[in-house]
C-alpha cells in the first residue's frame, strides 16, 4: 500500500500551478472522503497499537514506525460517526500537519486523483459549521468530502492561542489596522481573526483565493488604495477554487494591487514553501499555528514595509 505514494516527489511541482493531488478513502460506508496528497507520508497496514491512557475518544493508541512513536486518529470517530472495528484490519494515513506527524485509521484507501483546485468547491451554506467538511468535490459523479483536519486536531490536540505580548499594534501614524484573511477552514479562521482581534487588529475574513481576489479587485474599482486599505493579507495556502500561490500571482500581476504586503499561513511544513512563497512573490511564509509566531511575523513583515 505505501507504494501508493512512491513518486510523491514528482507530484510537488503541481503546487503553484492551482493543481493538486486528492487521496481518496473511505470509513464507514462507501463515502469517499479525501486529503492533499502532499500532506501525506505514507499508506501503512494499522500495526498493533499502544494504548494511551486518558486520551481523546478518538485517539485509538500509539503507533511504533521505523522507531517514531504516531498517534493514531480514528477518523471515522474524529468526524461523528461511529468507530472503526478492529484496527489492524484498517490502514492508517501518515501524515504532517502543523509541523506535526500523526497517522489517521481508516477503512480502505482507494487511488490518487490530479484535479484542479478549480473544482474544489466550498461546502454547500446549509451544512452549518459544525461539519468536518473544508471542501467537496466530484470524482467519476461521486461525491467526495475533503475532511478538515485542521478542525480535527484543533478539538484533539489543541491550538497554542497564547500572546506573550497583547499589546494593540498601530500603523505608524498611530491608526487601527485593517487586514484580509483568506482560509477556508473554520477553525483557522477564528484563529487568525481571534489572535488579530487580541492586538487591536480589523480583519476582512474570506473563505478562498477566489472570494478574497473579488473583495481586493472590487475595492480597487472603486478607486481605493487597496495596500493602504488592507496593511497585510494573510492567505492560507490550500483552499477551493484558488490556492494560496495563484492568489499572490494575481496580486502581483495587477499594477492596482502589486505593492500589497501578503503572509502565507499555511499546515503544509518544509522548505518547498518557503521557496515557493518566494517564487509567487510573498512576503513570508509560517506555517500553522501558534498565535505568538503569527503576530511576530506580523510586526516583522509590517516593519520592513514600513507601516510600523
Amino acid at each position: 500500500m505505501a507504494s501508493i505514494l512512491d513518486d510523491v516527489d514528482k507530484r510537488t511541482n503541481l503546487v503553484g500551478e492551482n493543481r493538486l493531488e486528492v487521496l481518496l478513502f473511505r470509513l464507514n460506508g462507501p463515502q469517499l472522503f479525501g486529503i492533499n496528497v502532499f500532506k501525506v507520508q505514507e499508506v501503512l497496514s494499522c500495526p498493533k497499537l499502544t494504548q494511551l491512557p486518558h486520551s481523546h475518544r478518538s485517539t485509538r493508541g500509539l503507533a511504533t514506525i521505523r522507531k517514531k512513536t504516531i498517534p493514531v486518529i480514528d477518523l471515522a470517530s474524529a468526524i461523528g460517526q461511529p468507530q472503526l472495528e478492529e484496527v489492524t484490519d484498517n490502514l492508517i494515513i501518515i501524515t504532517e500537519y502543523n509541523g506535526t506527524v500523526q497517522a489517521f485509521l481508516v477503512k480502505g484507501v482507494e487511488r490518487i486523483v490530479n484535479m484542479n483546485w478549480a473544482d474544489i468547491k466550498a461546502p454547500p451554506k446549509g451544512v452549518g459549521k459544525n461539519n468536518y467538511m473544508t471542501a467537496v468535490t466530484e470524482v467519476d459523479d461521486k461525491l467526495v468530502e475533503i475532511i478538515d483536519v485542521e478542525k480535527i486536531l484543533s478539538e484533539i490536540i489543541g491550538a497554542d492561542m497564547h500572546l506573550e505580548d497583547e499589546a494593540t499594534i498601530l500603523d505608524k501614524d498611530g491608526n487601527t489596522m485593517k487586514f484580509l484573511v483568506a482560509d477556508d477552514s473554520y477553525v483557522a479562521r477564528n484563529q487568525v481573526q481571534r489572535t488579530l482581534e487580541k492586538v487591536g487588529i480589523d480583519s476582512v475574513i474570506t473563505t478562498t483565493g477566489k472570494e478574497a481576489l473579488r473583495v481586493l479587485k472590487a475595492s480597487a474599482d472603486k478607486g481605493n488604495d487597496v495596500p493602504k486599505e488592507f496593511s497585510l493579507l494573510i492567505s492560507d495556502i490550500e483552499m477551493p477554487e484558488m490556492d494560496g500561490y495563484t492568489l499572490t500571482t494575481e496580486v502581483r500581476t495587477d499594477p492596482r494591487l502589486k505593492d500589497l504586503t501578503i503572509i502565507l499561513h499555511s499546515s503544509l511544513s518544509g522548505n518547498f514553501n518557503e521557496s515557493m512563497t518566494k517564487k509567487v512573490g510573498a512576503d513570508k511564509f509560517i506555517p500553522k499555528f501558534k498565535a505568538d509566531e503569527l503576530i511576530d511575523a506580523v510586526k516583522s513583515v509590517l516593519i520592513e514595509k514600513g507601516k510600523l
